[in-house]
Formats: structure tokens, C-alpha cells, sequence
């Protein structure tokens, strides 16, 4: 609370009741100072604040979209007029504002160089996107400036993050856009680092601290020294205002699985803005960051961001809520009403979602004798702002300043460095065991239900000795073990999905791609699925009582390992289809189940039907080569007594129970074509993230 504190001693809000006076700040200052010796005094959001000018950036919100189109799209996009001296950005005379330094003091944050991003005549259009009509966003026009904070403001599902990913460029393939992007004065493409963009919901670590969670993302996308990755994350922490939460777990709720205790919702999202800073990006797109914040947080993040603008850096953003003073709204015959709320006032004039409610109460009357102060179809309303705008002032504005900008070329933005594919997949590895550890419910917590199930088994299977007789009890056995602990694999599923949720979020801005991260997971998950195969192997081996022999207990162990492996990429591969928890379960409990069917136990291999059964079921379950392999090490070389003359093979005393080979290589041969599968599943998951995954997170 001190921080928040401190923070709002300097800066309040200008948002004020329908009853405060007319006279407002220009929107070029949307937070204001105290006068001297007022600090005091608490804060009031009621009460017209005392303005005062201030020195400090040309920090500006501009209101950059009116909807229309319906409620179905963006439409001109509107912009305050700007000073004179921003034209002049393309030819390089731009002052960047002033820094102030945190807490008032100490070093100040390293200035951004900003870039200037135009749109003209922007159109989107998705099928089956809109009821009435493809286009999200319709002939939209703005501007946003370095050291500026450019608001895009319209109701649920008006096109905002749109139109936001349609400047980023980054729409899905299943977009198409109209019209022209200008940066700097130039239609080249944004190259990498040198804009960065924050989801509306982001995916964060939580078993990591925010400087930890920070310190990765740099190592994975920029090359150089540590020293000078060091340097950037201390930089992006101090300019989010991050400093006293830098070491604090980042932590959870019950859907990311951690049940840590850590930050905040507004502290969690200044992580994510301060993911992207680590690039030092010259423009900053953000999707919604207000986004389920309150009040305190609100504001906080507010103070934020504009002390980001105030670095330089061109901050571009989404919001659902308008400031009180929106002049087009009163020219075209919607003023906000007394003692209503201008924010749901200006949404519910242009928002269609209200027609049927308007039409369903149409006969109610509220205590001003009508049920809203906008009484016409929302469609009619939308057109009627559009033409309001297009005839204002403000319109010839903003396509004089698009004019200024777009009439000559600045300087093009230059591609930063990639840290190369060995850097990002040791750090990936390194992170995964990190995170591993740290969490219970990745391996820890599979550990131990490996441990009571072999318990079980061990205890169910005991005492079998080493006659002729125990043969089957003993297939029985080995196949419970395979079955059961690859079906228990399913209560890894949860965490599964969440790190394909992190490489989503981490392969969208390019932090990751599907190479690197399918290699760093499996790097990552080797010690612990080893752990979990030696641990069960020896409680199964000895509890069961099978062969008493160094090398065979080893080829157990190594068996049991690949299967794990096996499995793992077959969980990975589905949560890869599904990314859902109970299609992936009831799809992998199903393959389970068909494969045991499969596996040879219930009815030998050789005398399963061939159709379907011997081929493909038989062939592709892993329960197959993994039971048979470990079948073959107990039994081929294994010699069992029959009366007192006559004797029998391990191969010959097992053939009636279980189809194996005779050959004491073909168990090695089943080992290899586990490697093999393990392998094959991991392909297929990258084909899935590579070609199908990331369709929907073009660049």
C-alpha cells in the first residue's frame, strides 16, 4: 500500500460526476498533479480536481475508435488534435518527454526510442465472424505517437483487439485485411523486437519469482551477455513498478494448478507488460490492460503506463471504459444524461447487444418516462455518430496529422537479434526442471501414486517362488505393472496443458518456437521419469520376486523408462488435439484401454483377428513391445523343471500364456522400437504445434 500511495500523492484521475464543471484538462494530460500542499489530502474521484500544468511528458489518451457498423465492427478511428511539433516525428525532431525517476529519485529508467504507427482506411474481415456482416473493422483511420498513450475504446465484441492485432500484424490466416499501415511513415512490416504485444490473458509461471520468470525471458530471445540480459530485466522491473515484488513468488490460483500464494491480478499483468519491455520494443501493443482489475490496481497500472510513455516507448492499447468528455457523442444528439454513468451511457449507444432488451421492455418506463435515454435502434445510432464524426473538426484533424505522417519516410526500424536454437533449448531444459521441482503436481505427486500402485501390486503379486506353476501369475503381473502405470500417466495431463498454454503465449511474440520447446521438455522430464521408473521397478522387482540378477533388474528398469517416455508423448500428442482436460483424459484413457485390449494378454497375439486388432491395434500399443520386451528378459535363458527327468525353456513354459521370441536379442530389438515410438510421438506433436497450433498465432 505504500507503493500505491506514493503513486497517487502524484497523480489522479480526471474522471469526475456529471455535476463538475465543463472546464476540463486538455486530453493531452490525462493525470493530473497536486497543488503544493495538498498531499495530504485524500483522494476524491468525485470532486472536479484543481489542474495545474505540469512539464512532464505529452502523455495523451486518445479515445481512437467510435463503433459501428452495427455493433459489429470499429469504425473511424477518432484522435485529439495533436501539436504541431509531433509532425514533426519522421524527420527526427521529436523531443522525447522527460523521465521521471522512480520513487523520486536514484537513477532514472533508460529512455525507448518510439515510432510512430498510422492506419488508413483500416478494414478487417472474418467469416462467420459477425451475424450481418464479415467486417470486424470498417474503414478505420488514427495514429499513435511516440511518448503517447493511444486508447482504441468500444463495448464487448466491437473489434478492438481486431483492429489492435491487425496493427501488431497479427492476424489469423483466416483474416484478411484492407488497407494500409504506415511505420514511421512507411508500409514496412514491424520486425522482430522491435514491437512487443500482451495478450489479454497471459500466461504466466507461477512456481518461478517475477525477476526469475523475467531473467528467462530475455535469455530466450536476445543474444550477448548475461550481464547485459541482467541489466534489461532490472530496467523492465523498475519501469512496471515491480521493485518490492521482483523476488515474490508469481504464483496462482486453482486453474494454473500451483495453489501459490502469490501477486496480485494488477501485479501479474505488469509481469506480462514487463515480459515484452525486455526488448526494449519501440511500440507496445496491449490488449485490454485494465482487464479485470479493481479500482486500486486501475489506477496503479495507469501510473504505470504513463511513466512507460514517458520513457518514450509508443504505447497502444484497448480499454472498455471512456473518460466523461466525449464532445462527438453530445453533436450528434447523445448527451450522457445526469448522474448516468458516461462509460455505460456511450457503450450502450453503440453496443446492439441492448436492441433486445429494448424490445423485450418496451412498454416499461423508468422514473424519467423513458427506459433509456437512447431511444433508437442501435444500428441508426451507430450511423448517426459515424456521419457526426466524419462531418467534425476532429476528423479533418486527425487526416491532416495522418497526412503529416505518412507524407515522407523516417527512419526503418531494424531486426534485434536472436538468441540461437542450443542457448534457447538449455534454457527451456533448465527452466522445466526448475519448474518441475518446484511444483508437486507435475512428477512429485505422480511419484507417489507410482509408489501405492506398485505397493499394491506388489503386495497382490507376492509370494509367487519360481515353479512351472507361478508362469502365469507372473505374465499377469508384468502386464497389471505396464497397463496400470501407463493409464496412471493421466494425472499429468493437467500440467501438460499448461506448459503447451506457455509456449502458445511464449511462440506468439517468438520466444519459442515448437523445435526448442519440445526438446527442452523432454530434456526436462528425463530425471524425474527416470526417478519415477527406478523407484517402482525395484519396489515391483523385488515384491514380485522375479530374477535375482544385476543385469536383468537394469533392463527392467530401462524398459519400464521408455515406456514412461512412450507414454508421455502420447499424453503430449493428444493434449496437443484437445488442449482441454476431459477430452484429452477420456481420449487417452480410451487409447489406454484399446491397447491392452491389444496388448497380448487377454487373448494371445497370434490369434487376434487381423483386421484392426493385429493391424494396427497390436502393432502401434506400446503395451505390446514394452510387456513382451520384459517377458523375455525374466524368461528366455530361465530353465523350469518338469518332474524329475524332464525339463523345460523359459520360451517353451511361457508360450501358452504369452507370445514372445526365442531370441535373447529380441528384447533389445522391443527396446529400440519403444525409443523409436517415443520418438514418433514427439514428432507428431510437432507437427501439431508447428502446422496446426500456431495457425492461430500468425505474426
Amino acid at each position: 500500500m505504500e507503493e500505491i500511495q506514493s503513486q497517487s500523492d502524484l497523480y489522479r484521475s480526471s474522471s469526475s460526476s456529471a455535476s463538475s464543471p465543463t472546464s476540463r484538462v486538455p486530453s493531452s494530460h490525462f493525470f493530473y498533479v497536486r497543488k503544493p500542499g495538498s498531499l495530504t489530502q485524500p483522494i476524491s474521484f468525485e470532486d472536479s480536481p484543481d489542474w495545474e500544468d505540469t512539464d512532464d511528458a505529452d502523455v495523451r489518451m486518445d479515445e481512437e475508435a467510435n463503433t459501428g457498423g452495427g455493433g459489429d465492427s470499429i469504425n473511424d478511428a477518432t484522435a485529439t488534435p495533436i501539436s504541431p511539433s509531433l509532425s514533426k516525428i519522421n524527420s527526427g525532431s521529436m523531443t522525447s518527454p522527460p523521465v521521471v525517476p522512480e520513487g523520486g529519485g536514484g537513477n532514472a529508467v533508460r529512455k525507448i526510442a518510439g515510432a510512430s504507427i498510422t492506419w488508413k482506411d483500416l478494414t478487417v474481415t472474418m467469416k462467420g465472424k459477425r451475424r450481418y456482416s464479415d467486417k470486424v473493422v470498417k474503414s478505420s483511420n488514427g495514429y499513435a505517437l511516440p511518448g503517447t498513450m493511444t486508447v482504441i475504446m468500444g463495448p464487448a465484441k466491437s473489434g478492438k483487439s481486431t483492429l489492435l492485432r491487425a496493427l501488431a500484424g497479427r492476424l489469423p490466416p483466416s483474416a484478411k485485411m484492407y488497407g494500409d499501415v504506415f511505420v514511421n511513415g512507411s508500409k514496412s512490416h514491424m520486425p522482430y523486437g522491435s514491437y512487443g504485444y500482451v495478450e489479454r490473458e497471459t500466461q504466466l509461471i507461477g512456481s518461478l519469482t517475477v525477476r526469475e520468470f523475467l531473467y528467462y525471458s530475455p535469455l530466450l530471445q536476445l543474444p550477448g551477455f548475461l550481464c547485459q540480459k541482467s541489466s534489461v530485466v532490472e530496467d523492465a522491473i523498475q519501469a512496471m513498478s515491480l521493485s518490492d515484488y521482483a523476488n515474490k513468488l508469481i504464483g496462482g490460483d486453482k486453474l494454473n494448478l500451483s495453489y501459490m500464494k502469490g501477486l496480485r491480478s494488477g501485479e501479474r499483468r505488469r509481469v506480462s507488460i514487463a515480459r515484452e519491455l525486455v526488448m526494449r520494443p519501440h511500440i507496445l501493443f496491449i490488449d485490454e490492460p485494465l482487464y479485470h482489475l479493481d479500482s486500486v490496481s486501475t489506477l496503479l497500472m495507469m501510473v504505470t503506463l504513463k511513466k512507460l510513455a514517458s520513457m518514450g516507448c509508443t504505447l497502444v492499447f484497448t480499454i472498455y471504459q471512456s473518460s466523461k468528455k466525449c464532445l462527438h457523442f453530445s453533436n450528434a444528439g447523445f448527451p450522457c444524461p445526469i448522474m448516468q454513468s458516461p462509460s455505460d451511457h456511450f457503450l450502450r449507444a453503440i453496443n446492439t447487444d441492448f436492441d433486445r432488451i429494448i424490445a423485450m421492455c418496451k412498454n416499461w418506463q423508468d422514473d424519467n418516462g423513458d427506459f433509456s435515454a437512447v431511444n433508437m435502434d442501435t444500428a441508426v445510432a451507430i450511423r448517426t455518430l459515424e456521419a457526426t464524426y466524419k462531418s467534425s473538426a476532429d476528423a479533418a484533424s486527425v487526416e491532416t496529422m495522418i497526412f503529416k505522417l505518412t507524407e515522407r519516410e523516417g527512419s526503418q526500424l531494424k531486426s534485434k537479434g536472436k538468441a540461437g536454437a542450443a542457448t534457447r533449448v538449455a534454457v527451456l531444459t533448465w527452466r522445466s526442471l526448475l519448474v518441475m521441482s518446484r511444483e508437486w503436481k507435475y512428477y512429485w505427486l505422480r511419484l507417489i501414486l507410482y509408489l501405492i500402485l506398485t505397493l499394491f501390486i506388489g503386495t497382490l503379486y507376492s509370494g509367487l517362488g519360481h515353479s512351472l506353476s507361478s508362469v502365469a501369475a507372473r505374465v499377469a503381473a508384468v502386464f497389471v505393472f505396464v497397463s496400470f502405470a501407463s493409464l496412471l500417466g493421466i494425472a499429468g495431463i493437467p500440467s501438460l496443458l499448461k506448459e503447451i498454454k506457455i509456449y502458445r503465449s511464449e511462440a506468439s511474440n517468438q520466444h519459442s518456437g515448437a523445435f526448442v520447446f519440445i526438446l527442452g521438455q523432454f530434456l526436462g522430464s528425463i530425471p524425474f521419469l527416470f526417478l519415477i521408473s527406478i523407484s517402482s521397478s525395484l519396489v515391483f522387482y523385488f515384491m514380485v520376486g522375479l530374477r535375482d540378477d544385476f543385469g536383468l533388474l537394469m533392463y527392467f528398469v530401462l524398459n519400464f523408462f521408455m515406456c514412461l517416455l512412450v507414454n508421455e508423448g502420447l499424453m503430449l500428442s493428444i493434449a496437443c488435439v484437445w488442449r482441454d482436460v476431459y477430452w484429452t483424459t477420456l481420449t487417452l484413457i480410451s487409447v489406454h484401454v484399446i491397447m491392452m485390449l491389444a496388448a497380448g494378454h487377454f487373448r494371445i497375439r497370434n490369434a487376434l483377428p487381423k483386421p484392426l486388432w493385429t493391424y494396427p491395434f497390436a502393432y502401434i500399443s506400446f503395451h505390446t513391445y514394452s510387456i513382451q520386451g520384459l517377458l523375455e528378459n525374466e524368461y528366455i535363458g530361465e530353465v523350469f523343471a518338469v518332474g524329475e527327468v524332464r525339463s523345460i525353456s523359459g520360451y517353451e513354459a511361457i508360450g501358452g500364456y504369452y507370445l514372445i521370441a526365442a531370441d535373447a536379442n529380441s528384447k533389445w530389438r522391443n527396446m529400440l522400437v519403444l525409443l523409436a515410438m517415443a520418438f514418433s510421438y514427439r514428432l507428431i506433436v510437432y507437427v501439431l504445434l508447428r502446422f496446426g497450433l500456431n495457425k492461430n498465432v500468425s505474426r
